[in-house]
């Protein structure tokens, strides 16, 4: 399925700017592994070692946080829009 996929500005170094690229796939794992593949580099940004979403980056398919509605497997309708959303600390 055909989704847009929203870049954080600190990965866009990987996308040449773009803020929004499109994705492929029927789950959030194929269009990660896609994005990765038309973006060498972008997964390990993304996923740890272990393959998992890195603890410090929060991914949503629409409004919901995939870490409470299937984390990998999650669903990505065609037409959804994936957010990347990197946490930011400070204070």
């Amino acid at each position: 399925m055909s989704v847009s996929v929203r870049i954080p500005t600190i990965l866009r170094t990987y996308t040449g700017g773009n803020a929004e690229v499109s994705g492929e796939g029927d789950t959030l794992r194929e269009v990660l592994q896609k994005l990765d593949a038309d973006y060498p580099g972008i997964g390990a940004r993304i996923l740890d070692e272990s393959g998992k979403i890195r603890r410090f980056v929060n991914v949503y398919v629409g409004e919901e946080d995939v870490r409470f509605v299937g984390g990998l497997d999650s669903a990505t309708p065609a037409g959804a829009q994936i957010s990347i959303i990197p946490a930011v600390a400070g204070g």
